[in-house]
């Protein structure tokens, strides 16, 4: 079984022009909406492999946060350039070249890849991954380079919805 957790970002803030969009940092409101998505996760005892973040300073904030709440060590985060400004096509990539040994991963990147890349699987297509979203799909195949083919389970679709109060 495989195991594919697709994370978007949190919410960005757009109050630094001079910043370029690589450095743009997490809101206030993009942190705590990622801490109760990863408390989601903690509660539910999500356990990953391998986390791999795009390397802009929002995609890294948000893994990190992740990684606390689920107690991956954030020194073993991978950075993977070719996730910024990627297509899913890219992702899929970077999916099957993973080892087989590594059975669950979690990454986190950008629209509108990360929104193409998991309507590539989900049969209740989303209009756009919000910020903060995240997709949890899992895969019967022992090889990620079967898991397009693989039969599939959605294990859920979590958004700023999902939670009762945003």
């Amino acid at each position: 079984m495989k195991t594919i957790f697709i994370v978007r970002h949190g919410k960005s803030s757009w109050d630094f022009p001079e910043l370029s969009d690589k450095k743009r940092p997490l809101l206030k409101k993009g942190i705590n909406r990622t801490k109760k998505i990863g408390k989601y996760l903690s509660d539910n005892n999500i356990k990953v492999d391998l986390i791999i973040s795009s390397p802009a300073v929002r995609a890294f904030e948000t893994a990190r946060i992740i990684a606390k709440e689920i107690n991956y060590p954030k020194e073993k985060i991978e950075i993977n350039n070719s996730i910024y400004e990627s297509n899913e096509e890219n992702i899929l990539v970077i999916i099957e070249s993973l080892p087989n040994e590594i059975n669950s991963i979690m990454i986190f990147g950008h629209n509108p890849a990360f929104t193409y890349f998991s309507n590539y699987f989900l049969e209740d297509k989303l209009d756009w991954l919000p910020t903060s979203g995240t997709v949890s799909i899992s895969f019967q195949t022992d090889d990620w380079m079967k898991i397009v083919s693989a039969k599939r389970k959605i294990n859920f679709v979590l958004t700023k919805r999902s939670f009762n109060n945003n």
